[in-house]
Order: structure tokens, then C-alpha cells, then sequence
């Protein structure tokens, strides 16, 4: 049986993967943002709706797979986060479903709400939805406010459930962060996916557009990260404030650090490819870079005694990677049945590149009865 503590960071390392895998899928919420901007005639909506709309079961997913992986390994985290913090939650969840309905009933003959409200339905998702989802994973370096009784029941403090974090103006440079980098993503695969002149260069224009915007939110949020006190715990789990703790992280696993570096330049390769080169193939270094970034700033939430749900209304409640995870054989069962997961992302891909072999049209889209 491998080590409790070796499985406890294996499976810390799985979430923030995961975490760094739906971030580059978030751009099926960026592209459906775009949609008014970059379209200019009803079939160039078509389009682009089609084009993300292809791929928007996977992002759902991924944040399906995001959660799942959290009550296996992390139950106390999932319980605390999930069932404290509800009303966040639900706001997300209730983007999600939105989302859902519009692609199913957007272009179905006769529907009561008509074209147009599903298209602001889907904007919704790609805005609302990213922020809050951006929101809410900037409270692992903010803090919560819950307690944790004897029992690991949580204690919310705030009748806000969670919406308390609006009034936190940091968080949101992380909100806006993942929003400007959703539709940075968007417009990559719009060039990548879609065959069309005119789409290809308005999605350039966006690329370049939105990075602008994306650049600032980014820098603060990394400035507030890294000079913020973090949530450090000793060997016998006792939580205190430890300065520049995240950046210290890098500083001590320089893996990370040199990972968070490659993970930037990729990105931005990405978006230099998509905005000033004729290329289509940004996305692909956008999505390695984007995953690998994000995977880094989860990872170092939570290894080198960092507690990654950490509480500001009692630092003795706050989660770790020891105190909040599964039982050592529930982990080590998991450890053995996670090994199938690269044939499950092979498979992933080989379906994907059969879907992307061939590039949507315009005649495509005229043609099929069974567009979004």
C-alpha cells in the first residue's frame, strides 16, 4: 500500500489538473460571449454557436469530473465548500442548466421564448457563470467564513452562504481574469474550428482585444497572491498566517515555479499566434499553457503545508490536504482505478480530432437541419 501521504498530494495534484483542464475548456463560455461581437449576419451566428457548441458537453464534463474528484478525495472540502457555500453554487449550477436548455431548444421551431433569449442565456453562462466560478477558487488564497464543530459539521458564519465573497474586491481580479481568458480561448478556436475568412479575422481582432483587458486583471491578481500572507500548517496540523506564503511555495518547489513560467509563455505564444500570424493552431498552445498555469496556482494552494480552504473566522478550521481528504485505503483503491484515466484522455482526443477533422462552413451550417 503506497504512503497516505504520497496519495494525499497525488490526488491534490489530479484536482489541480483537473481545475487547470477546465479552465482551457472554459473556452466554449468565452466563444458563446463572442458571439455578438464577432458575428455579423445571422449564418456567421450559426456558426460560431455550432462551432462551441460541439464541444460544450465536454466543459460541463470536466467540471462534473472537477467536483467528483473532490468528494472522493477531498469529502471534507466538497461537504464544506458545497454545502456552506451553497448559494454560489447554485448560481453557478443554475448558468450551467441555462446553458443547457439553450442549446437544446435555441433553434426548435415555435419556442415561446424565442432565438434571442437563449443567445443572452448563453452570454450569461460564458460571463456570469466564468466569474463566479473564478470567484469562488480565489477564495482558496482569500479564506471562507465557516467554523467546523467537533463533529466536521460546518458552521457558516454569513447568512450570505458563500455571496459574501462579492464584496471582496481582490477576488474579482481573479473573476475577471478567467472571463477575459475564456473568450481569449473562445476566439482561438473559432479560427481553429471554423473555415470562414471573415470569422477568422474578427476572432483575430478579439484575441488581441481581450488579452489587453485580460493583462491587468491577471497581473493584479498574481501581485495580491503573492505578496498576501498565506495559511501555513505546522506537523501537528496547527494553522497559522505565514508571509508571502505562496510565493514562497514557488520559491522552495522551483518544479513549480519553472512550470507557472512555461505555462504563461505557451499561452502567450498561443494568443501571439491567433492575433498576428495566419496561423488557426494558437489554441493548441493556449490550451497546454493554460492547463499547466492554472494546474500550478491549485497546487500551490495546497502542498508545502499550505491549507487550501482555509478559514478566516477560525484558522483551526481550515482544510488541508491531511485533515480533509479520504480515508489511506479509500486513496490508495482510487490510486490504482485514476490509472486508466490517460486511455480515457486518449480516447478524448482521437474522438476530438475526428469531430475537428473537417472545418464548419457556411454551406455546412445551411445544410444541417440539426444545428444548435
Amino acid at each position: 500500500m503506497l504512503s497516505l501521504e504520497f496519495l494525499q498530494l497525488y490526488w491534490w495534484s489530479i484536482v489541480s489538473l483537473l481545475g487547470g483542464l477546465l479552465v482551457f475548456m472554459m473556452f466554449v463560455q468565452g466563444g458563446q460571449t463572442l458571439v455578438f461581437s464577432i458575428a455579423k449576419t445571422e449564418l456567421e451566428k450559426d456558426m460560431i454557436i455550432n462551432s462551441v457548441g460541439r464541444k460544450w458537453e465536454l466543459t460541463f464534463t470536466t467540471l462534473v469530473m472537477f467536483g467528483g474528484a473532490c468528494f472522493a478525495a477531498f469529502p471534507l472540502f466538497y461537504a464544506t465548500s458545497f454545502g456552506g457555500a451553497y448559494w454560489v453554487w447554485l448560481l453557478i449550477l443554475f448558468c450551467f442548466i441555462i446553458q443547457a436548455v439553450s442549446y437544446e431548444y435555441r433553434k426548435k421551431p415555435d419556442n415561446f421564448l424565442g432565438q434571442k433569449t437563449y443567445e443572452i442565456f448563453l452570454f450569461i453562462n460564458g460571463s456570469l457563470g466564468v466569474i463566479l466560478i473564478g470567484m469562488a477558487v480565489a477564495t482558496f488564497f482569500s479564506g471562507s467564513d465557516f467554523l467546523l464543530d467537533e463533529y466536521n459539521f460546518v458552521q457558516w458564519q454569513s447568512s450570505f452562504r458563500g455571496l459574501e465573497a462579492l464584496a471582496n474586491p481582490w477576488l474579482y481580479t481573479l473573476g475577471f481574469s478567467l472571463y477575459f481568458l475564456s473568450r481569449i480561448g473562445g476566439a482561438l478556436y473559432i479560427i481553429n474550428n471554423i473555415n470562414d475568412e471573415n470569422i477568422r479575422t474578427n476572432a483575430r481582432k478579439a484575441v488581441l482585444k481581450n488579452t489587453i483587458f485580460f493583462l491587468p486583471f491577471f497581473l493584479v491578481f498574481l501581485g495580491w497572491v503573492f505578496s498576501k500572507d498565506g495559511f501555513e500548517y505546522d506537523i501537528n496540523g496547527f494553522v497559522m498566517m505565514s508571509e508571502y506564503k505562496y510565493f514562497n511555495n514557488l520559491l522552495q518547489i522551483p518544479s513549480l515555479f519553472f512550470v507557472l513560467i512555461l505555462g504563461v509563455l505557451l499561452t502567450l505564444y498561443g494568443v501571439f499566434k491567433g492575433a498576428f500570424t495566419s496561423s488557426v493552431y494558437g489554441i493548441v498552445y493556449y490550451g497546454v499553457g493554460v492547463s499547466l498555469a492554472v494546474m500550478v496556482l491549485f497546487l500551490i494552494t495546497g502542498v508545502n503545508n499550505t491549507a487550501f480552504y482555509p478559514s478566516y473566522a477560525d484558522l483551526q478550521s481550515s482544510l488541508t490536504i491531511k485533515n480533509a481528504s479520504s480515508s489511506h485505503y479509500t486513496l490508495d483503491v482510487m490510486f490504482y482505478v485514476s490509472l486508466v484515466i490517460p486511455f480515457v484522455l486518449g480516447y478524448i482526443f482521437v474522438v476530438w480530432r475526428a469531430i475537428d477533422s473537417k472545418k464548419i462552413t457556411s454551406d455546412e451550417i445551411k445544410n444541417d437541419h440539426h444545428a444548435y
